[in-house]
């Protein structure tokens, strides 16, 4: 592995969560939104579980089931999209994402959104991939993938400490590994010093943490692992773990012979700062 950098975010945490933790991504709901009917399907690292809820134009058409390691975040997701006076149950599980718990193809779909860049390394993040290959369904099964990008826009608050290996391009072609210095907001301190949650509740800089008044003596700061992808690492990325559970990757005319089983690579591309791969499997 490469020398772990670190990364800052530099904004206000509040905003920074309404941004890039609890709005969700326009090419994900859409995503969400044109599944048909009835589908069922994993969220493979689910968080608050924002999307869990979607689609907004279509409540109740599709059933999302949220997992994730972190049972503090399992407890808020599942209650996600409720409102005052009005409680919703979503279906949630504890588990790790590289897991074998499902039988294999019992989903319809599977998202991953800001969750393979938190493995620490290359095999980890491809059998995360395989894990998702595996629970959907073989003949239609589709699936979303989102990571974070060393390329970001100038709307983006993470300053990226520049490669020594960039050469004459002004982003490497390999991804980078980092920390993201991340601490807890006030709310969710107990009054004997405990921790409610989830460290990614807020972020904000090594610098700006010892300022806060008060708390920088009690609120500790998380260096959290990121691996940032660089352009065309994560499309790589399915490729491989596609190929190594013997899959064909290309369209379902590409089939040699009757009864191959492939994957088809719907999408790809960069969204404000993050990468995004969209995938669909299929049998001939």
């Amino acid at each position: 592995m490469k020398p772990v950098k670190s990364v800052t975010i530099i904004d206000d945490p509040q905003v920074h969560e309404d941004q890039h933790v609890h709005a969700p991504w326009p090419i994900i709901a859409k995503f969400l939104s044109d599944l048909p009917t009835g589908w069922i399907g994993l969220d493979s690292g689910t968080g608050n579980g924002k999307y869990l809820p979607l689609p907004a134009d279509r409540p109740g058409s599709i059933l999302t089931i949220g997992l994730d390691r972190s049972r503090n975040l399992l407890q808020i997701a599942r209650h996600a999209g409720s409102e005052p006076g009005i409680l919703i149950t979503r279906e949630v599980v504890w588990g790790d994402v590289l897991g074998s718990g499902w039988r294999s193809g019992m989903f319809d779909y599977a998202i991953s959104i800001a969750t393979i860049h938190h493995l620490a390394s290359h095999d980890r993040r491809k059998l995360a991939v395989q894990r998702l290959l595996q629970v959907v369904s073989p003949v239609h099964g589709r699936m979303m993938i989102y990571v974070w990008a060393i390329e970001q826009d100038e709307l983006s608050k993470r300053s990226i400490p520049a490669s020594d290996t960039d050469g004459l391009d002004h982003y490497p072609t390999a991804g980078e590994d980092v920390f993201v210095p991340w601490v807890m907001s006030q709310q969710q301190h107990t009054a004997k010093g405990k921790f409610k949650g989830d460290v990614t509740s807020s972020a904000i800089s090594k610098q700006d943490a010892s300022a806060v008044p008060t708390l920088a003596v009690e609120t500790p700061v998380y260096n959290r692992y990121y691996h940032m992808f660089a352009k065309g690492e994560l499309k790589q990325l399915a490729v491989q773990a596609a190929e190594e559970l013997g899959l064909i990757v290309g369209p379902q005319e590409t089939a040699y012979t009757k009864g191959c089983r492939g994957v088809e690579i719907i999408q790809e591309g960069w969204e404000r700062s993050n990468y995004y791969v969209e995938l669909r499997c299929w049998v001939s």
